[in-house]
């Protein structure tokens, strides 16, 4: 009878459990293909937006760069690959005076020119002449001292008996020449001397950040550029933050000062009329992406390559960096970028947007690199490998699914807890 009995309480139990046993496995199953749902549709949103460029990122990657070249629409760019001929290209049209103004003739003729004041000595071969009396043995000498004249506006002098003489884009010897040839039919063996008493027309003028600017007259024997900037003093600042305008004949070329110095071809020789303009000027670049540090950095000499601004930055992150996706931007004059190849008929005005694209995964890269001169306001970007893109992709998908199922679990953990914490005697009923 107890035994019966027994057995009716336990049947009355299972008869209790089996409802929930059975809601539990609906409910399972239920969060079962709640999960697989919630994940699928989590790799698929999230796939999307990573082919849409959401992932976190420092720039844009390497194949962003090389598809922009034809699907930009916001600003079209060209991209260059750096080659020992690119280089050439870059170099040939670097910034230098003398690539500039060619002319590497020596010291040039003084010339007279409108405000020059000027003397004239006539001399005659005997007394009883155009100027010397008859009386000229009591003279000192046969010549007569004409008053100091000033070139005229139309570039005349005036001399006696000889009328108005073209001065002006003259040589000394030249106007010496017409004063003769104006004289010798009134004259006894006419010769004369001309000496620039003032020279105001052929004067160079050296300005900007010198000791003393100032507007000095050429000098006869002929002085280079780093003499004349010797004259007014020299530059202020230092060297490498210091860049030489010259301005002559209505076009200009600038370089560093220390490119003077350096490259003798760049210390021409200064000319009359000359304006040579000296400019601090610091300059810097910036570097992104996967480099060792981020930022502007200044140059900190007159020449900077490639290599030496990578190195200044930090290098490249090791853990980070695509070393073949290194880019450079920078904007070049038409006529470089159509000596670079660049097919610049879908460009207007007369700078090119370019991106050049260097490979240091090649050794010959930084050869290349180390020629590559840097300019002012140019910008790194070193783009990351695939494989740090994909990684940081699966760390958020895992993040995202890891959202999704800690509370599903929790809830199956839960709801088990509970089951159990309410009827202790499920196991031993299952067995049976």
């Amino acid at each position: 009878m107890a035994k019966q009995a027994t057995d009716r309480e336990d049947r009355g139990w299972w008869a209790k459990l089996r409802p929930t046993l059975s809601s539990r496995s609906q409910f399972g199953n239920r969060l079962g293909w709640t999960k697989i749902l919630a994940r699928a549709a989590v790799i698929s949103v999230t796939a999307l937006h990573s082919a849409c460029s959401t992932m976190p990122t420092s720039g844009p990657s390497a194949a962003s760069v090389r598809d922009g070249v034809t699907g930009s629409v916001s600003l079209p760019y060209a991209l260059v690959h750096v080659t020992p001929d690119v280089v050439s290209v870059l170099d040939r049209n670097s910034t230098r005076i003398g690539r500039v103004f060619t002319d590497t003739r020596g010291p040039t003729e003084i010339r007279l020119g409108i405000g020059d004041v000027v003397s004239v000595t006539l001399f005659e071969s005997m007394a009883g002449g155009l100027f010397i009396p008859l009386d000229a043995g009591s003279r000192p000498g046969n010549f007569i001292a004409l008053p100091n004249q000033a070139v005229d506006t139309a570039g005349n002098i005036t001399i006696p008996y000889g009328g108005k003489i073209q001065a002006r884009g003259r040589t000394i010897n030249e106007v010496q020449d017409a004063i003769v040839k104006s004289l010798k039919d009134r004259a006894i063996e006419p010769q004369a001397v001309v000496a620039l008493v003032d020279q105001r027309a052929s004067s160079i003028s050296v300005l900007g950040e010198v000791g003393t600017p100032s507007r000095f007259p050429a000098n006869v024997s002929g002085e280079r550029l780093l003499d004349v900037i010797a004259r007014a003093g020299g530059p202020k600042n230092q060297g490498y933050d210091t860049w030489v305008m010259l301005e002559r004949g209505g076009r200009q070329a600038t370089a560093p000062f220390a490119a003077l110095v350096g490259e003798p071809s760049n210390n021409i020789y200064a000319r009359p009329l000359d304006t040579i303009y000296l400019f601090t000027e610091p300059h810097t670049f910036l570097a992104f992406g996967a480099s060792g540090q981020q930022g502007q950095f200044p140059f900190a000499a007159w020449h900077l390559s490639l290599a030496e601004a990578i190195g200044k930055s930090g290098g490249l992150h090791n853990d980070l960096a695509d070393p073949a996706s290194v880019f450079l931007y920078r904007g070049e004059p038409r006529q470089v970028a159509e000596q670079l190849g660049v097919d610049c008929s879908r460009f207007t005005g007369p700078v090119v947007p370019i991106i050049y694209n260097i490979n240091l995964r090649d050794p010959s890269g930084y050869f290349l690199a180390s020629k590559f001169e840097m300019r002012n306001k140019d910008i790194i970007l070193t783009s990351n490998s695939v494989s740090v893109e994909s990684t940081k992709f699966l760390v958020y998908l895992r993040m995202i699914i890891g959202t999704v199922n800690d509370p599903i679990v929790a809830a199956i953990s839960a709801y088990t807890l509970k089951s159990v914490a309410t009827g202790g005697a499920v196991n031993a009923i299952v067995a049976q």
